[in-house]
């Protein structure tokens, strides 16, 4: 190498540097300059998974240097207390509830009553923090939560960013709850419009989510960020049910036991699940069902009838017990209806995969949680109703431990390289930046704009 050259190519290296630890300041001081209002009806000590979601994000939002406010409201799905204080700390966070009461959070109507009431109080969060901080992520839960991103920004002038966790009034019209020519259909789908047209960001669940939303207003796909839900494969680790004091407490360490863990809700298909058991009912497979949901106590009253004895029901398990429950079978099941399909995410589907257990996942022949099984080679995809096709899979897994522990695994690796906390918060932290970014640093790093 000539003299010249070394010196062109040191040059170059200096200059490449030089850029990196401009680009590296500037993060860093994005990330201060982010003061961060999250908006959302459910946190710990609530259940929701929602809840659960949003505080793993501002946790390590928090570690990565964000100042973070979170408005919340009082549990109304917790285990021990259905209080929490008004005001806590955590770190760089800060938690408020409101004193909303949870009237009937069984019910529809008990559900949208305390949406309203959580919202009014969020409104009025919002005329104080505004002027705390220059930035709101807010969520769907209650699923119009989002009107109140786009008045903090018409007339605070705060700009936002919506989580959907679920498409409204979509889901609605699918479960036959309103009818899609309503009026209340039209004015909700219009007021979706506005949110989103103002809105710095939107993120979704799934690409299918995504396509949804273009669907219903092309004008935003700019916009639309596909961000997946997580687990923590930390705290969530593949344990073997003989070291497993769950599966002993519960009498299933020699049974081959396949688990529905989580909500068992007006989206999810628990029909083929239970024509499956049907099927299966004279074999050693213990069904075990750990969560609650609008379906729960129709599918006790239909086990019951039929005599079933392979069907063990556990209520919601504490956050430190799910590490335990989760790996206390030998195979996990995942379902969304076929008339929600694209309409909601299953966030079960990720803390399955932590587990460590194979998964069997029954959904539409055009779900995007086809090509994830398959990328993750994790275990098998049924169509709604294919309850045969569940239970053969179910007698494989049942002959072949290899097998099981074999797809176990590979689920556990493809969580761990794609939806951890940290890679899905890193992801969160892009948008934040993007939505806060000014013009000047647009026309200095203009690669980083998508």
């Amino acid at each position: 190498m000539g003299l010249d050259e070394w010196i062109n190519q040191k040059k170059l290296l200096q200059s490449i540097s030089t850029r990196l630890e401009t680009k590296n300041k500037y993060s860093l001081k994005t990330q201060k300059l982010i003061k961060l209002s999250v908006v959302t009806q459910f946190f710990p000590p609530d259940y929701a998974a929602t809840g659960q979601l949003i505080e793993e994000l501002v946790k390590q939002l928090g570690q990565q240097g964000v100042d973070i406010e979170v408005f919340t409201s009082q549990p109304g799905y917790a285990f021990r207390s259905h209080t929490a204080p008004a005001f806590e700390r955590s770190g760089r966070t800060k938690i408020q509830r409101s004193r909303t009461a949870q009237l009937w959070p069984g019910r529809i109507r008990g559900k949208a009553v305390n949406g309203v009431l959580y919202t009014l109080r969020a409104a009025l969060y919002l005329l104080r923090a505004a002027r705390r901080n220059n930035l709101m992520l807010v969520t769907t839960a209650p699923p119009f939560l989002p009107v109140i991103g786009y008045l903090a920004n018409i007339l605070l002038r705060l700009p936002y960013v919506c989580i959907l966790y679920d498409l409204y009034p979509d889901i609605a019209i699918a479960l036959g709850v309103v009818s899609k020519r309503s009026w209340l259909v039209r004015m909700w789908r219009a007021i979706n419009r506005r949110v989103w047209l103002n809105a710095k960001s939107i993120i979704v669940l799934s690409p299918a989510m995504k396509q949804q939303v273009i669907a219903s207003c092309p004008q935003v796909a700019h916009k639309i960020s596909v961000i997946h839900s997580w687990a923590n494969p930390e705290l969530i680790v593949p344990i073997a049910k003989k070291e497993n004091w769950f599966a002993w407490k519960y009498n299933l360490v020699n049974k081959f036991t396949v688990l529905y863990s989580g909500n068992m809700g007006r989206c999810h298909d628990i029909d083929t699940i239970l024509e499956a058991a049907k099927e299966l009912k004279d074999e050693p497979i213990q069904f075990v069902c750990i969560g609650g949901g609008a379906k729960r106590d129709q599918l006790i009253q239909e086990v019951e009838q039929l005599g079933l004895e392979n069907f063990t029901f556990l209520p919601y398990q504490d956050k430190e017990v799910l590490p335990y429950s989760l790996t206390a079978c030998d195979l996990s099941l995942v379902s969304v209806d076929a008339s929600t399909e694209s309409l909601v995410v299953p966030s079960k589907l990720y803390s399955a995969l932590a587990s460590g257990r194979p998964l069997a996942v029954i959904c539409s022949p055009y779900s995007y949680l086809r090509q994830l099984m398959s990328e993750a080679n994790c275990g098998g995809t049924f169509d709604n109703g294919d309850s045969h096709g569940l239970a053969q899979f179910i007698r494989l897994l049942s002959r072949d431990q290899q097998l099981g522990e074999k797809m176990g695994m590979a689920g556990h690796q493809y969580l761990r390289s794609h939806f951890t906390p940290k890679v899905i918060s890193q992801q969160y932290l892009e948008v934040l930046q993007q939505a806060i970014m000014t013009d000047e640093v647009v026309t200095m790093y203009p690669s980083n704009i998508k």
